[in-house]
């Protein structure tokens, strides 16, 4: 005879959790999504429309974001609600942050001075999560937040026999979505 499998209280929680996470982040890819600009007061003045996807760049081989240049200091925004994934420091992108959003796609800040979320934090559209910087591989060079925004789905459709076009499928034009 099997064994019973009884769960407790804290477990079916945390089932239910997960659940209700799952169903948000679920319905989410078919509602629409308007995304703000994640610089206070930036406006499409402030960056190069035609960075994304530039070659050269660096070690990264193509720029798969943008750069808003800024004053350091200036207030970084969530471009969209979501759950914080990474905050730490990487080598290129310097003191960094993730953010996961409801569309299954990931908002990489890079370069910032600091950061004011922590992992797991949930932060709504236009929410402060950092500060404009130069850190990682921007040191030196004019004040900026990278940003890109990546998706987990891929879209086929995009693939490219550009230099690293297969990327393509993945990496979207933060331009195309900022408002």
């Amino acid at each position: 005879m099997p064994a019973k499998f009884k769960l407790s209280k804290r477990e079916w929680g945390w089932i239910a959790i997960l659940t209700l996470l799952f169903f948000v982040f679920d319905i989410g890819l078919f509602l629409e999504q308007d995304l703000t600009i994640p610089v206070e007061g930036a406006t499409a003045k402030d960056w190069n429309r035609d960075a994304f996807w530039r070659e050269p760049w660096g070690k990264s081989g193509v720029h798969k974001g943008i750069d808003i240049f800024a004053r350091r200091g200036t207030p970084a925004l969530a471009a969209a609600s979501g759950v914080v994934v990474y905050q730490g420091e990487l080598k290129l992108g310097g003191n960094a942050l993730m953010i996961f959003d409801s569309k299954w796609r990931l908002h990489y800040y890079a370069h910032l001075d600091s950061t004011t979320v922590g992992m797991g934090t949930w932060v709504y559209k236009g929410n402060v999560v950092g500060t404009v910087g130069d850190s990682g591989n921007a040191q030196g060079r004019p004040t900026h937040l990278h940003y890109s925004i990546m998706s987990l789905i891929p879209y086929p459709d995009r693939y490219s026999t550009r230099t690293e076009g297969w990327k393509l499928m993945f990496y979207l034009n933060p331009t195309d979505y900022l408002r």
